[in-house]
């Protein structure tokens, strides 16, 4: 049995020690705005927020998870009312097909925080997640706005 706190609840779950944190979340908890896009860490749609910080919970062991404060795009918004980056996303038509961008959202989040006014090199360092669909333009827009609100 392992315990986790996901969007601010304590949650109970019955798994191997090695289990990905993104099956966790997903089959376990529920919670299935996280995705599953490539399983070796490089694509970005399983970003999650540990301890504010993007991380890409495929290449994460829930052991790991233990005693962290883990955000998914469910927990983003607060109290009913959208992240700013939520917002700008939608302001700027971000998403094509949409399989990536939850973990986009988390990623742009966690930057902001760390960054609140970043600069176009720091957005390209930073959000190094893949769009097949090629919306880097809108996202670096959306961004760009999100920070401009904050």
């Amino acid at each position: 049995m392992v315990r986790l706190n996901i969007n601010g609840k304590s949650i109970d779950v019955d798994v191997e020690a090695d289990t990905p944190l993104l099956w966790v979340i997903r089959e376990n908890v529920g919670l299935t705005g996280t995705k599953y896009g490539c399983g070796i860490a490089q694509c970005g749609a399983c970003t999650v927020h540990i301890n504010g910080v993007a991380t890409r919970s495929c290449g994460m062991q829930v052991s790991e998870a233990v005693g962290k404060q883990i955000t998914t795009i469910e927990g983003l918004a607060k109290n009913g009312a959208q992240h700013s980056v939520q917002k700008a996303w939608i302001e700027n038509d971000v998403p094509q097909c949409g399989y990536c961008q939850s973990g986009m959202i988390m990623a742009a989040a966690a930057l902001l925080k760390e960054k609140p006014k970043p600069t176009d090199a720091d957005i390209d360092a930073a959000i190094t997640n893949i769009c097949r669909c090629g919306t880097f333009q809108q996202v670096r827009e959306a961004i760009h706005m999100a920070a401009k609100s904050a």
